[in-house]
């Protein structure tokens, strides 16, 4: 198993802009399939070196080096740390020295774990079975012309060609399968921002909870875009399309399929709602005169108890035009 270390110049100058740096490299390897990035399992490793020094000042301080961070997150809070304890040190004018630190995310906080007081002490040597590898201009070029399209490029044509906001492009860019997923749907659906709702929402919420990726949630793009037009068509309403978006996940049922066993496809007739409507006012004569005098919130609640009624079904946008007719609206 091959590894690569990449290691950056001195030049981060913030917890914030370390995390900042790991989060778009990981999608960036995410997106040239090279690694799964998954560091939990070792797949991604990271060690920070640190060292402050006061404002204005050119001169580097003494790095210490920190280890036994697991997560992006882990990264960012033990440099957190580290720069403070730092700070405090040199405020009481102790010295700081050179040497490896462990993350301890029980307490939060960095300990020691060896001094390295010179270059000697990292015990560097040469491989005598590995020669040096040197790779020439023309490679580097030919390699470069084949890359894939790249996160930023990819955000950058989403709020382009689709007309989504830089976050929403970011998040669904964040990693390839979901930029995939985002754009077979967005190639048979005409409103690209309800798809990216809908992907950030209910779906990632989904992935979140099962620790999975989209493509192993087993919803094909064909079947969310499915679901969506049942929605445009008024044959389900939007809560319905969300239970029904969990059952397809969980049993990898077709949408359609699970609309049709339930029988939850929503009313949109408007002479059955009227009947129901009618049926509503006359047992709600109170909520009615409530109304009537004012009291606009009395709508809601007649609303639901239209809802209740049809145990769901009926069209909610039909429901409030057919009562406020009913009511002199």
């Amino acid at each position: 198993m091959p590894l690569l270390e990449i290691v950056t110049e001195p030049d981060i100058n913030s917890p914030q802009e370390a995390y900042d740096y790991l989060v778009k490299l990981k999608s960036i390897l995410g997106y040239l399939r090279v690694s799964d990035c998954d560091m939990e399992k070792g797949s991604l490793r990271c060690d920070a070196n640190i060292s402050i020094r006061p404002e204005g000042e050119k001169t580097l301080g003494t790095k210490v080096e920190l280890k036994n961070m697991n997560t992006f997150k882990g990264v960012r809070l033990a440099l957190e740390y580290e720069a403070l304890r730092q700070r405090r040190a040199i405020d009481e004018k102790e010295r700081i020295v050179q040497e490896t630190r462990l993350w301890d995310s029980a307490r939060s906080v960095t300990v020691s774990m060896r001094s390295k007081e010179e270059a000697k002490d990292y015990r560097y040597f040469p491989e005598p079975d590995l020669v040096p590898f040197v790779v020439d201009g023309a490679t580097i070029d030919k390699t470069r012309k084949e890359l894939p399209e790249l996160p930023e490029a990819r955000a950058g044509r989403f709020v382009r060609e689709f007309a989504l906001s830089e976050y929403d492009a970011g998040v669904l860019t964040s990693q390839i399968d979901l930029a995939e997923y985002f754009e077979e749907c967005a190639s048979a659906y005409a409103n690209k921002k309800t798809i990216a709702n809908w992907v950030m929402g209910d779906i990632m919420a989904t992935m979140n909870d099962k620790n999975t990726g989209i493509r192993d949630l087993g919803l094909e793009p064909s079947a969310l875009v499915e679901l969506l037009r049942m929605i445009d068509g008024g044959k389900i309403s939007g809560k319905m399309a969300k239970e029904v978006l969990s059952e397809a996940i969980d049993t990898k049922t077709a949408p359609a399929d699970i609309v049709a066993r339930k029988g939850l496809s929503q009313i949109s007739d408007s002479a059955k709602i009227e009947e129901v409507v009618r049926a509503v006012i006359a047992k709600e004569a109170k909520t009615v005169n409530d109304y009537r005098s004012g009291k606009k919130a009395a709508l809601t609640f007649l609303v639901g108890q239209v809802m209740k009624e049809t145990r769901g079904k009926a069209n909610p946008a039909m429901v409030n035009e057919i009562l406020k007719k009913h009511l002199g609206e």
